[in-house]
């Protein structure tokens, strides 16, 4: 029996509690701890793809547990002064806010390396690959937002959807589902961030509402929640709970 978005929440939550940290970083773990948390939606797509191609949430842990580190390394960063400057996140003091900006970077770049870390502990370099290209990806996207460049468009492919499409590509390198039968999940893993971000714009009022207004942005995020449950009806496995995370993501109110 396929496990629930909760009971796969709660196995990434204590998988990252328990993780072990490079010794060398010493107290550089507490800054870095205080940056993990939130919904865990990435690393939670991670277990659910990997459970509906039968495989153990245990050997897809790792990988789901770096993509929820490269998260939080962005999430660091992005808070930091000379980008969005940020002083509070979920509710508590940023990490820049809390340790200072010195701190804040070194615990960002520390997150990166440990989820590379992890994503190495397969046997091949795959899941890397994925991983790399991903945050590669949201850098990109960084950048073009910062100097204000690209359509709205390409800056949520790479900043918001690299990451989403990286927590689907990672459980298919993980169980070294073969590229030739990746297609059809890689067309859902990419319908998955514009869902995200629309909807996030929805609830801050910005973005895509700003471009087409609140009703057409909610419109949009159907759409994209509709594609989403089309790419997985094509899909020769049992994704009724990733169908139940589509749901969740287009409907959420935080």
């Amino acid at each position: 029996m396929l496990l629930g978005p909760s009971e796969l929440r709660t196995l990434v939550e204590a998988y990252l509690d328990d993780l072990a940290l490079t010794p060398e970083l010493g107290t550089l773990a507490a800054p870095m701890r205080h940056a993990i948390g939130g919904k865990g939606i990435r690393p939670v797509l991670c277990l659910a793809t990997g459970d509906a191609l039968g495989s153990p949430p245990e050997r897809l842990l790792p990988a789901a547990a770096a993509v929820e580190l490269v998260h939080s390394f962005s999430l660091v960063h992005d808070d930091l002064p000379s980008l969005d400057d940020d002083s509070e996140r979920r509710g508590a003091p940023s990490v820049w806010a809390q340790y200072g900006e010195a701190t804040a970077i070194l615990a960002g770049d520390a997150l990166l390396g440990e989820a590379i870390r992890l994503a190495l502990s397969y046997p091949t370099v795959s899941v890397a690959r994925e991983l790399v290209d991903a945050t590669l990806g949201m850098i990109g996207g960084q950048w073009l937002d910062i100097r204000d460049e690209g359509a709205r468009e390409e800056l949520h492919r790479l900043k918001t959807g690299a990451l989403f499409s990286a927590s689907i590509g990672c459980a298919l390198a993980a169980v070294e589902l073969p590229e030739a039968q990746q297609g059809p999940w890689r067309r859902f893993g990419a319908e998955l961030g514009p869902l995200f971000q629309i909807v996030d714009d929805l609830l801050d009022g910005d973005g895509s509402v700003l471009d087409v207004g609140a009703d057409e942005a909610r419109r949009l995020a159907d759409e994209a929640a509709e594609r989403a449950h089309a790419r997985l009806a094509a899909i020769d496995a049992d994704t009724s709970v990733l169908g139940e995370i589509v749901d969740g993501l287009a409907s959420r109110t935080v």
